[in-house]
């Protein structure tokens, strides 16, 4: 049975690893995930992208979700488990952490920005679907809440959205490449809290693996890619990484 002290061994081992997460490292600083009983999309249904785009009402009820905080994306903070990360980034062990969470909470916890790769955005800013400049939250916030006005770009009027990957939406073709090339660049290549079901962003586990890189997956419940891992621990994403990774 695969223990910590194995996980500790293989990062010790490693030259240039990959942390590659999922919506359960963020579950324990209090962020829903999305396909769980009680998750995101038991409680509400997503918007696709094309309904966005094409009707008011859609948009607007996008917009809700966001200024109330229903969805419960934003405005909690680090854990344990993104601490210990930033830990492994600190100390030049990790050369990017390939995220699917759109919480920023890597970024929170110490991860340089260009260190990490977010696959499906981020929901803690805004950005205008024409020209790509990018709006903060707050800045629109007010002027919906009081007077009910949909964002559009200060820049050039097109459409402002999250800058979150919603359904029906492209995947960012740079995000994608930068993973691509820090996949096959690695030795290394550590899941923690996904259930890698979401493709093509699952894909990269094992393209690492068929590149002759190591593969662990540290998540709570199985995954269809347990049998391809070199190793494999069903833990407690915080506890476990703190005793792995510990500080100072």
């Amino acid at each position: 049975m695969p223990s910590r002290a194995d996980l500790a061994r293989l990062i010790a081992r490693a030259e240039r690893a990959v942390v590659f997460t999922g919506a359960g490292i963020s579950t324990e600083s209090g962020i829903p995930d999305f396909r769980s009983p009680g998750g995101v999309w038991s409680r509400m249904k997503p918007i696709y992208f094309q309904d966005f785009v094409a009707d008011a009402a859609k948009r607007r009820e996008v917009w809700e979700r966001a200024f109330t905080g229903r969805a419960g994306w934003t405005g909690r903070s680090p854990n344990a488990g993104h601490h210990a990360v930033a830990r492994l980034v600190a100390q030049g062990k990790v050369s990017a952490v390939i995220t699917q969470n759109v919480d920023n909470l890597h970024q929170d916890s110490g991860v340089p920005a260009e260190r990490v790769i977010e696959l499906h955005g981020n929901a803690t800013y805004a950005t205008c679907l024409e020209c790509a400049e990018r709006h903060e939250l707050a800045e629109l916030k007010d002027s919906f809440l009081k007077a009910g006005e949909i964002p559009y770009c200060r820049r050039c009027g097109g459409l402002v959205k999250t800058a979150t990957i919603s359904f029906g939406q492209s995947m960012p073709e740079a995000p994608m490449l930068r993973a691509e090339e820090e996949t096959l660049a690695c030795d290394l290549f550590l899941v923690l809290g996904s259930s890698l079901v979401v493709y093509p962003a699952a894909g990269f586990p094992l393209l690492a693996k068929r590149n002759g890189a190591t593969l662990a997956i540290v998540n709570r419940e199985p995954t269809d890619l347990d049998p391809y891992a070199d190793l494999v621990l069903h833990d407690e994403l915080g506890e476990a990484l703190t005793e792995v990774v510990p500080a100072g």
